[in-house]
């Protein structure tokens, strides 16, 4: 089994239905997920990579945020750099158990700098700016958005766009952007105008909290894992789903539920 691909927009690049999403490789505090966690050693998450790789994921996400997730990977990848589209952030911040947040176009290039470096690459694939929910001030009055064009221009960087958290700055920055990065799930599914306009003026789309960060239920008998794949796959604007999970067997579970949600 091999996952199909989508394309992110116009961009070019094209990203298998699922992402790895990489928190859990590089933080364990903060997070919003129902049980604890051990972040996995170099041993483990370079057998999930491998996994994931084997599924036919090309899609991993990251951010400066997710603790030392970019150094890890900058290390991990190494010698498969062209197997992967690699998404990262910029805008929040880390440290002590706390995030903080810089949208200035000043700590913008100092952060894709840095992840150049983390990642140990020439060019990041992807970079999202990593929202507080003031997408609208951020975009409008930060330049935040133009100082990513600037980094693309310069070949640093291939799309951008938003990790957004509200319908108007979803939308503002999808027409300002190559796409966005939006929530829908099967108790949420607020931002699905983004997801409308993105697919009707070329954008890209990923979604996140797709599982509602494993606190998704339905009732009993119903998988809600599939549901949530037929529901958001059957969506021809969307163009990857970000799944954060470092089990195995719930990541091969995931593709086969979102390879048969694609048949479907």
């Amino acid at each position: 089994m091999v996952l199909p691909k989508r394309a992110f927009g116009s961009t070019g690049i094209e990203v298998s239905i699922l992402g790895l999403g990489t928190v859990k490789l590089g933080r364990d505090q903060g997070v919003k997920y129902p049980h604890g966690f051990a972040i996995p050693d170099d041993r483990q998450a370079t057998e999930l990579i491998a996994l994931a790789r084997d599924l036919g994921i090309n899609l991993i996400d990251t951010a400066p945020a997710y603790g030392i997730s970019e150094e890890r990977l900058g290390k991990l990848l190494q010698g498969q750099r062209d197997q992967w589209v690699i998404c990262s952030k910029v805008g929040e911040e880390f440290e002590n158990g706390q995030s903080s947040f810089d949208f200035t176009p000043e700590h913008t290039r100092f952060s894709i700098e840095r992840s150049l470096q983390r990642l140990r690459t020439e060019i990041i694939d992807m970079v999202l700016v990593h929202s507080d929910g003031n997408d609208e001030t951020i975009i409008r009055q930060l330049g935040t958005l133009d100082a990513l064009a600037e980094l693309k221009a310069q070949g640093k960087i291939r799309a951008f766009g938003m990790s957004s958290k509200t319908v108007a700055g979803g939308l503002l920055a999808a027409e300002k952007s190559d796409g966005v990065m939006v929530t829908w799930n099967l108790q949420c599914d607020a931002e699905l105008p983004v997801i409308d306009y993105c697919r009707a003026h070329g954008k890209g789309v990923l979604i996140k909290k797709a599982l509602a960060s494993g606190h998704v239920t339905l009732a009993p008998g119903e998988d809600p894992v599939q549901k949530t794949f037929e529901m958001l796959f059957k969506h021809s604007g969307v163009s990857s789903a970000i799944i954060g999970t470092i089990n195995p067997a719930h990541l091969i579970g995931n593709a086969e539920k979102a390879a048969r949600a694609i048949k479907g």
